[in-house]
């Protein structure tokens, strides 16, 4: 049996090591996932200029949630890291179940790797189609989050490992430096799906500028793709802001032009955390 073009791609191993958290700008900026923890299986059909995004789950696994979108962001860190080293990448990805469970902040137990199992599962049979990164509009690119996934057992059954593919869509944005962005560790910790879109959303939009950024709350209910009308989503909006839970960032509600506005601006941060976080990330402090 020929080998298929997956089949052909060069094995890309995974190190275990404390490396930075990357995610993909796309990703944060556009509704690409599921913010609920039920099973949804409608689909996200999203417009905005010239964007435009539709999302389809299936009903035995259920749409990718923003949970799961974790396994995507373990991808872009290790492949950025390696490339930032001189190291090959590769689509085709090897690596031990507790070593990714450990860097997305999850316990290694048995049965949080049979989560991680559903949630390669829903990256798998969920696919995407967007206009974002293609230079016609003649052309579509349907693509999942995962071509395929396997894992390699020992003699008794016992997990050794899994294997995955990325798709090009994903894997091209990961090697354009342009479309990376280092997040706060912390943001696995977040609990609740919208307060980690939200994160994703103001770390994308607001990044370190001093003046920070704002968003009218009726076009952030757009952006979220959520199905809950606009008063619900505008009642947990106010709930986030009072909590004051998103890492780096204050956030505030204000009245602009009679519009409602989500305000946010970055935590300042001393020179001690920056040299601190320089000696994490393997550079050394600047003189």
């Amino acid at each position: 049996m020929p080998a298929t073009p997956e089949r052909q791609l060069e094995l890309f191993h995974a190190i275990r090591a404390d490396i930075a958290p990357r995610d993909a700008q796309d990703l944060m900026s556009w509704p690409f996932f599921s913010l609920a923890k039920s099973k949804r299986v409608a689909p996200i059909r999203f417009r905005m200029g010239d964007v435009w995004i539709e999302v389809e789950a299936t009903h035995k696994h259920g749409m990718a949630t923003i949970w799961d979108a974790d396994i995507l962001i373990w991808a872009a860190s290790q492949i950025v890291e390696a490339r930032d080293a001189g190291r090959a990448t590769s689509r085709l990805m090897s690596t031990k179940p507790h070593e990714l469970l450990s860097f997305i902040g999850r316990g290694t137990g048995g049965d949080h790797y049979d989560r991680l199992k559903a949630a390669l599962d829903r990256l798998q049979s969920t696919t995407v189609a967007t206009s974002i990164r293609q230079p016609s509009e003649r052309r579509r690119h349907r693509f999942s989050w995962i071509n395929e996934w396997k894992e390699r057992l020992d003699g008794q059954g016992r997990a050794l490992g899994i294997e995955l593919v990325l798709p090009d869509w994903f894997y091209a944005g990961i090697l354009d430096r342009a479309l990376i962005l280092t997040i706060d560790r912390s943001y696995f910790t977040l609990t609740g799906g919208m307060e980690r879109w939200l994160y994703r959303l103001v770390r994308k939009h607001g990044g370190r500028q001093k003046n920070g950024w704002s968003f009218e709350i009726g076009h952030l209910h757009l952006k979220s793709g959520m199905l809950i009308p606009l008063r619900q989503f505008a009642f947990k909006l106010r709930a986030i802001v009072r909590a004051q839970s998103l890492p780096g960032y204050v956030l505030a509600i204000e009245i602009a032009a009679g519009k409602e506005m989500l305000s946010f601006h970055p935590v300042p941060i001393n020179s001690f955390d920056q040299a601190m976080r320089r000696v994490r990330h393997g550079r050394r402090p600047k003189r």
